[in-house]
């Protein structure tokens, strides 16, 4: 196991996945259109729902491709990371629609599996993974999501527990 590359991807799923977050504690409710613009799927629902938004998608472009150069990530694989994650930030919330979960509901393991899998399948090459890092980094990252999202609803970062 690679822990240094372990390490860095952690860091970089952080920062992808906590800047939307913190970018709806700082802007309130500015910039917050959602992404499908309300749009609906054939089967009624909505596409990704409200709390998908263009600023969080922002958030975690800008923060992880700053970000990385401070763990020594060339920039473009922090973006790369960001894009990862909200890619699967943005399958999980498909996928929570289809099944008739309302935005922002818990789905153990679909709302970290993906968010985590992806940017680090993303971003395997640029980061030296083995396939041993990324199972490895998945479950830490699932773990320590359950264990931060409690802390930061404590500190009003965030509006739910999970």
């Amino acid at each position: 196991m690679h822990v240094l590359a372990v390490l860095q991807s952690l860091t970089l799923l952080t920062l992808a996945n906590g800047a939307p977050v913190v970018a709806k504690k700082l802007f309130g409710g500015r910039f917050a259109g959602p992404l499908d613009g309300g749009a609906r799927f054939v089967d009624g629902r909505p596409l990704l729902g409200r709390s998908k938004t263009i600023r969080g998608i922002v958030a975690a472009l800008i923060a992880t491709s700053l970000g990385a150069p401070l763990i020594g990530i060339a920039p473009a694989t922090g973006a790369l990371a960001a894009v990862g994650a909200m890619a699967g930030d943005l399958l999980s919330s498909f996928t929570k629609r289809r099944l008739g979960m309302v935005a922002s509901s818990r789905a153990l393991g679909l709302d970290q599996v993906p968010e985590s899998l992806l940017p680090l399948l993303f971003c395997q090459s640029a980061l030296g993974l083995s396939a041993t890092d990324i199972a490895v980094a998945v479950a830490l990252f699932f773990a320590g999501e359950i264990l931060l999202s409690r802390l930061l609803y404590r500190v009003h970062l965030r509006d739910e527990p999970y």
